[in-house]
């Protein structure tokens, strides 16, 4: 993954939708009005607002690896600084900070750091996968907690377990 400065907060743009939105419509419009003869802008247009599209779902993805990045920073060292990660991955302070608050309003990251150091303290990182024993423990229908080990109805929505 390449990484260009200040990618994650200024990478990804509804104006740009609007504007690649615009080439297309003008670019596909052309094709529909073929009547007077053949124009190669139609072409050119949608070319450009295709261009436009896929740097924006290319923006998108990256967003995710760049999270990803910045999470697996905190995982594996909990007690890091913005400026450690900053410094062990290369990605701007500015954008650590856009992704902290992005991980943080998600539920992926909860925790606040110290205020006279700036360390992440009281760090919890939610398990994504819920293991084998706890998955037994609900209804794979409704989700309500089975009490009884020798259930095999749910008591809430009647499902089999």
């Amino acid at each position: 993954m390449k990484y260009e400065k200040n990618q994650y907060s200024e990478g990804f743009s509804i104006c740009a939708l609007i504007i690649a939105g615009a080439f297309l419509y003008w670019g596909i419009n052309s094709f529909i009005n073929w009547g007077d003869g053949f124009e190669w802008w139609g072409f050119i247009s949608t070319g450009i607002g295709i261009a436009i599209l896929l740097s924006q779902i290319f923006a998108i993805t990256n967003r995710s690896k760049l999270r990803n990045v910045v999470l697996s920073e905190f995982q594996e060292n909990p007690e890091a600084t913005v400026d450690d990660i900053s410094k062990s991955t290369g990605i701007t302070q500015k954008d650590i900070q856009a992704i902290i608050l992005d991980l943080k309003a998600s539920g992926q990251l909860r925790g606040k750091f110290n205020t006279t150091t700036g360390q992440i303290k009281h760090l919890s990182i939610p398990e994504k996968e819920v293991p084998a024993e706890e998955r037994a423990k609900y209804c794979s229908n409704c989700g309500t907690p089975i009490t009884k080990d020798a259930a095999q109805f749910c008591s809430y929505c009647g499902a089999q377990i």
